[in-house]
């Protein structure tokens, strides 16, 4: 424990060696008039706040000399035009999907990225500094991981209280004695930092695990380096391109290889920085993988795609390190790959971060960094973090006990995400009697679960506001990254910006607002770029990499229940359609419940054991009531869309732009249980009718605009499947039984398949059995048969990468050629010949197999393609409707 700062008045910690911060807020607007920027409509309301160092202004009212020129620039521009490059801004975020969430649970509201475009400006001298600093920083936070992982001498030796290593959950004992290539555990590192009112920064929080902020941060500066295009060449800003093309070499050195596979391992779409993880592999040129995604199979990592089983060099990993491996860590984990911590510790795989990296996120570990950093390195600590006691130790206890009210205090070992809105702090000053007395009880008998840290007054800088600039408190996350050099700091950041004036940096560690940063160079500026310009030179292909198997069988569900869904509403169209042409009351009863009845029957996994539902007007109503609005109903309308919003989200980066936006449209997204306990037919329809049409411009759009890739396959696949066994189903239940109910069913099933006008067209009369057969089962040519799926599937199938080396056709090539071929085969006459007990024995039999063979063909794609695996449980077809996106 640091005993300069522990004997030190708190009082007077973060006003050391302060500014002169001693200018009135008159005194201010009466410098700028000085200046002519009060003329200015953008700075009549800029007044800093006293005894607060402001980034932008001096304590003499005087712009800072490295913000001069930008202030020039913006007053050189004629009124409105500042008003259109921020609309600019916005558009782009829009345009751009950008969104701290927006791959996070669909049932959620989205939460864009608010994106401020006045950029902090730091000048090179004073980067210099920091760039020292945090090189520095990440050297000893690299070494005391090797030293926690590996001979723990420091814990030996008392330099480390022991509670902060083995009692702290970031502790994973399954990864001491893991040695990583190079000596390397961090690979990449973060840190959060704030300015004081004496100008100095601080360090609020390391982040070691798996830092988050540095695709924003690179999105931030593409945005703003082209609404503010003149002004970021004048000022010679330096760019960030050559930060990760240093990093990116540094993982191809430590994989021993000249054209390694590097994925970045993602939690997914629930993910709140989905969206930063996809833009940082495409920028990076990474495949973007889940946890299931990869496979362990003799300790070494493999990518599972379409193609086969490729092997895996480097992981940078955006997952937790205790929900890596399900197997050795966290048993719950449905993020990680089971045997990765094995493969680790083999040394087959590079992983950036190591696992077990958080265990220096704790709080309590930033009170002892200054004598760590003597010890190890023979150096002070050139980047202080904010003033920090670890209640653990007695005497630190007791100063935090006796200045409540002056500090913020923190749970020793609790993280938080990058734009969190749950404290995990507690303001003492803040706290009544009763809770702060509390709380001291809480640190004298646990106090090692506390840490308690200055309430450090940030620094503020211009904020656009309501046409006008504002100062508004800011904190800055930097980045640094192993290179081949040693450690290399992101010229720029992240910069954080509080949603009011309250400068408190505990409290602008959870702003919303983001904005570029600038930094400055004394001499000419590296050109370096990885986007693409109109110039770039590059070896053109149609094909993109690897698709991994977790998208294609997310792509295959979401074809599977896009369709689900549109049979469904148009099947429960035309049943709610027979309430309103017999003014309330039904016609065609018997045939509306069979239909009925094929929607209960998929609802059950297809099976036609499933008890018929009853012909009366009463029955029918409650079970298409049901299944409209039951959420809990199985294969009803609520679980089918929020199914399908589900595997969207999943397969979010892999649609277009106007794709998203269509399965977002509200007629989808609203609530389908309804409020009142009768709702009039015609309302009914109406929702139908517009959820039909725009799940029909999302199929149009997939229909036009994806190209002919694997992954269209897949999607494309499955919706030949979901649409084969409809139309199976229902010709099943309508035409199987010689009954009454023959001909309004065919009626039905004309409808349902949308097929109606096609049939008049050729026929000319009344629907009987022989054409609608011919038309719905046997005509290739019609979109909508059940012949024309199997040949759909049968062209795809063929264009897929085969499983087998070996001679002959796939499994699924066999079962789907089987199921073409008999209805290539069979025979009209004898399909609708009703045998001595009632049933068309032939059409029952080409159904049977047609609806037996079709599941086993989604499982044999599911095993080649998705999971790899040598076997696959019989039950496990439909298990995707449950949780296989």
């Amino acid at each position: 424990m640091r005993r300069d700062i522990l004997n030190a008045d708190i009082g007077d910690l973060s006003q050391a060696r302060p500014e002169e911060v001693t200018v009135v807020s008159s005194q201010y607007h009466d410098q700028l008039e000085l200046l002519d920027l009060s003329a200015h409509r953008l700075w009549r309301g800029y007044r800093p706040k006293p005894g607060v160092y402001d980034e932008l202004l001096q304590p003499d009212g005087q712009p800072r000399a490295h913000w001069r020129a930008f202030i020039a620039g913006l007053d050189a521009m004629p009124d409105g035009e500042l008003e259109q490059r921020w609309a600019m801004a916005e558009r782009m975020v829009q345009e751009n999907g950008v969104s701290y969430d927006v791959f996070a649970d669909p049932d959620s509201a989205d939460r864009p990225w608010a994106f401020d475009g006045v950029p902090l400006i730091l000048p090179p001298e004073e980067w210099a500094q920091l760039e020292a600093g945090l090189v520095q920083r990440a050297h000893l936070l690299n070494a005391l991981l090797a030293d926690v992982y590996g001979p723990q001498h420091l814990v030996r030796e008392g330099l480390i209280p022991p509670a902060l290593v083995m009692g702290n959950p970031q502790f994973l004992r399954p990864c001491h004695g893991i040695q990583p290539r190079g000596g390397v555990f961090l690979h990449f590192y973060a840190a959060d930092l704030a300015r004081g009112p004496d100008g100095r920064w601080r360090v609020l929080s390391d982040r070691t695990e798996a830092p988050t902020g540095s695709g924003f941060a690179l999105e931030n500066r593409i945005i703003l380096s082209q609404c503010l295009s003149e002004g970021f060449a004048e000022h010679k800003v330096n760019r960030l391109a050559s930060f990760f093309q240093q990093m990116h070499d540094k993982l191809v050195a430590l994989s021993g290889r000249a054209n390694p596979r590097i994925v970045l391992l993602s939690p997914g779409s629930r993910s709140e920085a989905f969206f930063a993880h996809a833009y940082k592999a495409r920028y990076l040129g990474y495949t973007l993988v889940e946890g299931a995604d990869l496979t362990v199979r003799s300790d070494r990592v493999f990518l599972k795609t379409v193609e086969g089983l490729q092997p895996v060099d480097v992981i940078m990993r955006r997952i937790d390190s205790d929900a890596a491996d399900p197997l050795q860590l966290s048993s719950g984990s449905d993020v990680g790959t089971a045997g990765l911590v094995r493969a680790a510790h083999a040394g087959s795989v590079v992983i950036a971060n190591a696992l077990g990296s958080a265990v220096l996120e704790n709080q309590g570990l930033m009170a002892f960094l200054p004598d760590l950093c003597r010890h190890l390195t023979g150096e002070s600590l050139l980047l202080e973090s904010a003033a920090t006691w670890w209640c653990g130790d007695g005497e630190a206890a007791a100063v935090v006990r006796d200045n409540l009210d002056r500090l913020a205090i923190r749970s020793t070992f609790a993280r938080h995400t990058l734009l969190s809105h749950s404290p995990n702090h507690i303001v003492g000053s803040m706290l009544t009697p009763e809770h702060r007395a509390a709380l001291r009880s809480r640190i004298e008998h646990r106090g090692y679960n506390y840490v308690g840290q200055e309430l450090l007054p940030a620094s503020t800088m211009p904020v656009w506001e309501d046409g006008h600039l504002r100062p508004r408190p800011v904190v800055l996350r930097v980045f640094v990254a192993a290179t081949e050099d040693g450690y290399a700091v992101m010229p720029g950041g992240l910069a954080r910006i509080a949603d009011s004036d309250e400068s408190r940096a505990v409290s602008v560690q959870r702003g919303d607002r983001t904005k570029d940063t600038w930094v400055l160079s004394e001499g000419p500026v590296n050109a370096l770029s990885l986007l693409p310009t109109p110039l770039s030179v590059v070896n053109v292909r149609r094909t993109s990499q690897g698709l991994p198997s977790r998208t294609a069988d997310n792509l295959f569900w979401l074809g599977r229940y896009t369709e689900r869904a549109e049979d469904m509403i148009r099947l429960l169209r035309t049943s709610v359609s027979r309430l309103t042409e017999g003014d309330g009351v039904m016609v065609d009863t018997e045939a509306v419940a069979s239909l009925v009845h094929t929607l209960a029957a998929r609802g059950a996994n297809g099976s036609a054991e499933t008890e018929t539902v009853p012909a009366d007007q009463a029955s029918i109503e409650r079970q298409i009531r049901s299944l409209l609005f039951d959420p809990d109903q199985a294969y009803g309308l609520p679980e089918t869309l929020s199914s399908l919003h589900r595997t969207a989200a999943a397969v979010r980066h892999r649609l277009s732009v106007d794709a998203w936006r269509t399965l977002n449209e509200d007629i989808l997204e609203r609530p389908w249980h309804p409020r009142v306990a009768h709702v009039r037919p015609a309302v009914v329809l109406a929702q139908l009718n517009g959820a039909l049409a725009t799940l029909s411009a999302f199929s149009g759009l997939e229909m036009e605009n994806m190209t002919r890739s694997h992954g269209w396959r897949f999607l494309d696949m499955g919706r030949r499947i979901e649409r084969a066994l409809h139309m199976a189903q229902m010709f099943k239940d309508l035409t199987v039984e010689d009954s009454e109910a023959l001909r309004p069913g065919l009626t039905l099933l004309l409808e349902a398949a949308d097929s109606f006008m096609t049939y008049r067209s050729r026929y000319l009369s009344t629907p009987l059995l022989e054409p609608v057969l011919d038309l719905l089962l046997l005509d290739e040519a019609n979109p909508r048969s059940v012949a024309f799926q199997l040949a759909a599937l049968q062209d795809n199938v063929d264009e897929l990468p085969q499983s087998s080396a070996g001679p002959g056709r796939a499994p699924e090539q066999r079962v789907i050629m089987a199921g073409l071929t008999d209805l290539r085969l069979s025979d009209i006459a004898e399909l609708c010949r009703v045998s001595a007990s009632g049933r068309r024995a032939e059409l029952d039999a080409l159904l049977d197999a047609i609806l037996a063979g079709l599941p086993k063909a989604s499982e044999h794609i599911a095993r080649n393609y998705f999971s790899h695996a040598e076997a696959v449980h019989t039950g496990a077809v439909h298990r995707a409707d449950q949780d296989e996106t």
